[in-house]
């Protein structure tokens, strides 16, 4: 028996075109199912979600990456820019609503949309990438804290999920240090 090499690929999406849109909500589905749901705690109706995936490429201040194994969609992150009338933050670039699919797990996917989403925002001129994250995605931090990310603060009522509290973590990372280098610290 021969075994083939596993072909991870991230890119920035501008258009959700052909199964690229139901991979996606898959993808998003199943990871929601998995405890990691950016929010939701259940799947919503497929054409809510099909909205959402679309609704997000059509902000300006989004830029929708995904991470593809053998081709098809496993998951997906979020580089949120400031708004432009945001000109006191408008260093710091946010990663939002990053998961890989639990079938996608183990080759490197999450790895490679947050240094996609870190390089997306030094090219765009931003010093700082902030996140958050529930406590229980302890792979998430795990991977976050492996890559330099530095917990600020943790937020005790973060979330709540079946009846529970839910801490969540806040963490923030240089990603330009000659712009930080340009500025003066308060």
């Amino acid at each position: 028996m021969t075994e083939t090499a596993t072909q991870v690929m991230v890119e920035t999406v501008t258009a959700l075109k052909g199964a690229d849109r139901y991979d996606l909500c898959d993808a998003a589905e199943a990871a929601i199912l998995d405890g990691g749901g950016f929010g939701w705690l259940k799947p919503p109706p497929r054409h809510v979600l099909e909205a959402y995936w679309q609704g997000v490429i059509l902000v300006p201040e989004r830029r929708l990456l995904v991470a593809r194994l053998d081709g098809v969609i496993g998951g997906s992150a979020q580089l949120v820019r400031p708004t432009r009338n945001n000109e006191a933050q408008a260093h710091a670039a946010a990663m939002t609503t990053s998961f890989v699919a639990p079938w996608a797990r183990g080759h490197g996917l999450a790895r490679g949309l947050v240094l996609a989403v870190e390089q997306a925002a030094h090219e765009e001129g931003f010093a700082i990438v902030n996140l958050d994250v529930r406590e229980t995605q302890e792979a998430a931090i795990a991977l976050y804290e492996a890559l330099g990310y530095r917990r600020l603060a943790t937020h005790p009522y973060y979330a709540r999920v079946a009846g529970r509290w839910i801490a969540g973590h806040y963490y923030t990372k240089v990603v330009n240090q000659a712009l930080i280098a340009e500025g003066t610290r308060p």
